[in-house]
């Protein structure tokens, strides 16, 4: 059975910061992967874990900028070259922390690209599948023997084994899966690419937490919330305006959170005790979500986002695509 979308009262919400979800946790001895560690989400991600004593690796494709954003968080960051839209660059990162012969306890798929140009990678793939989902899908697959002897030490997170966080977003509500069309080779939109890309990113928790539980691994996505970082760079500034994102200034309006709110969620999606015995859910404000009601870009999940079959279906697409299976 996987987890049922419904709040656990976990004591947190939408303004508790990654600070909050840490008190009293202790993550000396852990090994924490951060994709895109060193701005937005991420860096904030990266500071937390490393503030409460885990050893970060952050995975970046600009390893000097990445370095030089991480060098105010103290020791235990270390910055590894890493292009998600890349899979031989994927490889070569998994290659290199497989030889290191370090357990992984948490592994933090942040990095993700949104609304974007239509721009093809690889062998042609639509780029916001192929970043968000097929890369993540590749690097944590081809580091599967260190994420699971991190489940196998117990020790993981918060004493339960490891995790691996997902970030989607209330996005994937533009979107389910185009299995006829996943690669937009019949038109290109910008957000049902977005929104297809992020629901992915939901069905490949849900898939590797059935897949990698019994080996003391558990998986889950989260939506971190609105915040105002890199990530709308492709975003055209009246495009903003017009979604009450920011004024005709270029301030920041409505109910966006801080980035150690927006944080929070996949801090404690990958840290908290509460979920020990939980898997496969999709988080939002530092709890697990309810299905959502009509409308668009609501609070909750969307049933197809939580389907196991779909899951199921999208693995083998992924595997089949990028050539990657640890579970074949």
């Amino acid at each position: 059975m996987t987890t049922p979308q419904q709040r656990i009262g976990s004591g947190f919400g939408p303004r508790s910061t990654t600070d909050d979800v840490l008190r009293g946790i202790d993550l000396t001895g852990r090994n924490a992967l951060v994709t895109g560690g060193a701005s937005g989400l991420g860096l904030e991600t990266t500071r937390a874990l490393a503030g409460a004593g885990a050893r970060v690796v952050v995975g970046a494709r600009r390893v000097a900028a990445a370095r030089e954003a991480v060098a105010g968080v103290g020791g235990g960051v270390e910055v590894e070259q890493l292009d998600l839209a890349d899979l031989d660059s994927v490889r070569g990162f998994a290659e290199r922390f497989l030889a290191s012969g370090r357990p992984l306890d948490m592994v933090i798929n942040n990095a993700g690209v949104m609304a974007c140009p239509e721009t093809r990678v690889g062998p042609g793939w639509e780029a916001q599948f192929a970043t968000n989902h097929l890369g993540h899908f590749t690097l944590v697959n081809r580091l599967w023997p260190a994420i699971a002897a991190g489940g196998a030490r117990g020790g993981g997170a918060a004493g339960g084994g490891a995790r691996v966080v997902a970030v989607s977003s209330n996005g994937h509500q533009l979107s389910d899966i185009r299995w006829d069309d996943p690669q937009f080779e019949r038109g290109y939109d910008k957000w049902a690419a977005y929104g297809q890309a992020k629901t992915a990113n939901a069905l490949f928790a849900l898939g590797l937490d059935v897949l990698g539980r019994d080996a003391g691994v558990r998986a889950f996505s989260v939506h971190p919330g609105t915040i105002a970082t890199d990530l709308a760079r492709h975003v055209p500034r009246e495009e903003m305006v017009a979604a009450g994102w920011i004024d005709e200034h270029g301030n920041v309006a409505g109910a966006f959170k801080t980035p150690e709110q927006g944080a929070a969620t996949q801090v404690w999606a990958a840290t908290s005790p509460a979920l020990a015995d939980l898997g496969g859910a999709y988080c939002e404000d530092c709890d697990i979500a309810e299905p959502a009601g009509e409308g668009e870009l609501i609070d909750g999940v969307r049933d197809y986002a939580t389907d196991r079959t779909a899951a199921a279906r999208l693995w083998r697409l992924s595997a089949g695509l990028t050539g990657v299976n640890a579970f074949g």
